[in-house]
């Protein structure tokens, strides 16, 4: 142990608080584990017992405009971010009230924390909370370099066990800050397992820090987690490093995981002389002798026990008195409903959207959509500085579809700029920006490349629903995707299902430049996180040019359009099908629909249409099986059945990707001849 020094540490630690914290996370874990747990009132227990002590020193720096990005064993750390004992313990027994009204495990934590740190929102996966707490860190150098906002001290912190460098969340995380240098504080607990798994099969040599050593642009600081002195300065001079010199720190404390990694987790792959050596460790023995020798001796610190066990009784009594919510709401919250998240998205930062119509008003010559996405941003980014575009070639180049060309030059590249090649990287870092008060807008170059970044997109959609409106991440993702003059499997996917299938997001699929200028203005003024489709065959498409629709045109999400009006058969469809649709309607009493939106989509315009014609033909690009016109097909017949003259019916893609050769590619697609062919099927019913 190194030397006890007072006037070194104890001068900023309040050690008895730290007691008394590190204590309280011993009575939860106890009462949970042998209580709660067996009594079927707990389902889901990770005990910090080990861990306690570093995160109690961690959270006990951090302050106001600071967030710090947990994982399941980061009870500790909330605790000294000043969190109830009720909500810790009531939303672990997935009560109402608390961290998510008993919508989420209570593992997973989050916490608004006026006046202090926040506590950003915690997901299930592991690595996943990396590169949002690297775009908090990335809008706290925006907001106080440009803006000229909040603490100028103010840091990101990012919590993470020793398996959890394997992931790409850790690297992705790790590249941007140390490019950008950033104000990111990364803190690697490293327990020596992932589960059962030891640290050699996760990370060579089994020392994270060593292997980082050299790692351009990034300070290191490694030590033991379970000596209170030398944890303490660990601590406090990695967070004083990256407040100081605004720029990332990884801290390695080794600890002991002395419980399983779940309650369910018996340890049997641990021997006992394992075990032993790691209860040898225990920081709460160090602890108390350690404040024996400051302010806690064996009469407080057996006060503080006493003391500590009748809060966690008191909150135990407070949070089943709470009950279960009702499930009568459990549908609220997944998106935007007039009622304002705590933390996250522009209207938060006193924002104040320009006027606003629904009704176009065409001027000029017809533009491609290319050009009107481009005015949208141009103009976004001018009258709102929380505006920031970035992705893979966005900047110099203006991106692979040249949607972006010239905006950095304009605007510069603290407000359009280039990413590292890393999808989750570049969705996850919008997600902490997002909650920082920013509006987001990432793109990914094609459809099939977000597939690297599902986990930060699922976790931004259900933020708001899983956190019961504390915490909302709204962003603009582009995505251009679909077939152009070819196809393939990597770069002509379009599945906008998928992402109708993530809950929170909204979808839109504009297939003209005046719906794009409507969804795309709309979006980047809500409160929402939208998933803007920007099919490739369309961006430069003559059919889909139309004059700039006006500086005020916004469209709402959820009204379709009747692109062709008609009394003998409802033709539904949206993107690049619209256009086939209506060629392939020409001289037919047909009514074609584009819907524009998928989430949400206009099923009272389609049903009231389909009442009318009494037959429904459903054209999408995307596969057959589990297409989105599945859906539709569902509800027509669902709602309108006793109204169909015939079946409802369908034309897609076959169940293969996307062919390369322009040939198989126009087999695959839906052409004109096929979807007329089932028209005409349609009308011998």
């Amino acid at each position: 142990m190194a030397d006890r020094d007072p006037g070194r540490v104890s001068a900023d630690v309040n050690w008895r608080e730290v007691a008394r914290l590190v204590l309280a996370s011993r009575e939860l874990d106890r009462l949970e584990e042998q209580e709660l747990v067996p009594a079927k009132k707990v389902m889901y227990q990770f005990s910090a017992r080990g861990h306690d002590l570093a995160q109690v020193l961690l959270g006990l720096q951090l302050k106001d405009g600071d967030a710090a990005c947990g994982y399941y064993r980061s009870r500790p750390l909330l605790l000294a971010l000043g969190v109830s004992m009720a909500d810790a313990l009531g939303s672990g027994m997935g009560l109402a009230g608390g961290y998510s009204d008993g919508r989420d495990i209570g593992a997973v934590f989050n916490y608004p924390n006026p006046g202090g740190a926040h506590a950003l929102p915690m997901s299930g996966g592991v690595g996943a909370q990396y590169t949002p707490a690297t775009g908090w860190a990335q809008a706290i150098d925006y907001k106080t370099r440009v803006l000229k906002e909040g603490p100028e001290d103010a840091i990101a912190v990012v919590l993470g066990g020793d398996a959890s460098c394997a992931t790409g969340g850790f690297w992705s995380a790790l590249t941007i800050a140390t490019t950008q240098q950033l104000p990111l504080l990364i803190y690697i607990e490293d327990n020596g397992y992932g589960i059962s798994v030891p640290s050699e099969y996760q990370t060579p040599g089994k020392n994270i820090a060593a292997n980082l050593a050299n790692f351009s642009g990034l300070t290191i600081f490694d030590g033991d987690g379970t000596e209170p002195d030398e944890a303490a300065r660990l601590v406090k001079e990695a967070v004083r490093h990256v407040r100081t010199k605004r720029a990332p720190a990884l801290l390695r404390l080794t600890v002991p995981r002395l419980e399983g990694h779940s309650f369910q987790d018996t340890q049997s792959y641990k021997s006992p002389e394992v075990i032993d050596r790691e209860w040898a460790r225990d920081p709460l023995p160090k602890l108390k002798a350690y404040c024996a020798d400051y302010q806690v001796g064996d009469e407080e610190w057996e006060r503080l026990e006493n003391e500590v066990a009748w809060e966690v009784g008191a909150a135990r009594a407070e949070a089943e008195a709470r009950g279960t919510s009702s499930p009568e709401v459990v549908t609220d919250h997944v998106f935007y409903e007039d009622q304002m998240q705590q933390i996250g998205g522009l209207w938060n930062a006193a924002y104040e959207a320009p006027a606003s119509s629904d009704t176009p008003n065409p001027d000029g010559q017809r533009i491609n959509m290319v050009t009107a996405i481009r005015r949208v941003l141009d103009q976004e980014l001018a009258s709102n500085p929380r505006v920031l575009v970035f992705g893979e070639d966005v900047g110099p180049k203006g991106g692979v579809h040249a949607v972006t060309l010239g905006l950095q030059d304009k605007f510069g590249r603290d407000r359009v700029f280039d990413t590292s090649l890393n999808e989750e990287g570049i969705v996850g870092r919008a997600v902490g920006m997002a909650l920082a008060g920013l509006m987001p807008v990432p793109e990914i170059q094609f459809r099939k490349y977000a597939e690297p970044a599902t986990e930060q997109i699922n976790d931004c959609g259900t933020m708001r629903w899983r956190t019961h409106n504390r915490f909302a991440a709204p962003m603009v993702l582009r995505v251009p995707g679909g077939f152009f003059k070819c196809g393939d499997p990597w770069h002509s996917q379009t599945n906008e299902v998928q992402f109708v299938h993530n809950p929170g997001w909204k979808v839109a699929v504009p297939s003209n430049a005046e719906d794009a200028v409507g969804l795309l203005r709309g979006s980047l003024r809500g409160n929402d996180p939208v998933l803007f489709f920007e099919h490739r065959a369309m961006l430069d498409d003559s059919w889909a040019r139309r004059p700039w629709p006006g500086d005020e045109f916004v469209l709402p999400f959820g009204r379709a359009k009747k692109v062709r009006e008609g009394d003998k058969i409802t033709i539904v469809t949206w993107g690049a099908m619209v256009p086939r649709c209506e060629a392939a309607a020409e001289g037919i009493d047909a009514e074609v629909i584009d819907l524009r939106t998928l989430m949400p989509w206009d099923s009272e315009a389609v049903l009231e249409s389909v009442r009318r014609t009494r037959r429904c033909l459903i054209v999408h690009e995307d596969l057959r099986t589990g297409g989105f016109g599945a859906e539709i097909a569902a509800v027509v017949a669902d709602e309108a059945f006793l109204d169909l003259d015939a079946p409802v019916a369908r034309v897609t893609m076959p169940d293969i990707p996307s062919p390369h050769h322009p040939r198989l590619l126009e087999w695959a697609v839906p052409s004109v001849e096929r979807i007329r062919a089932e028209i005409d099927r349609l009308m011998g019913f």
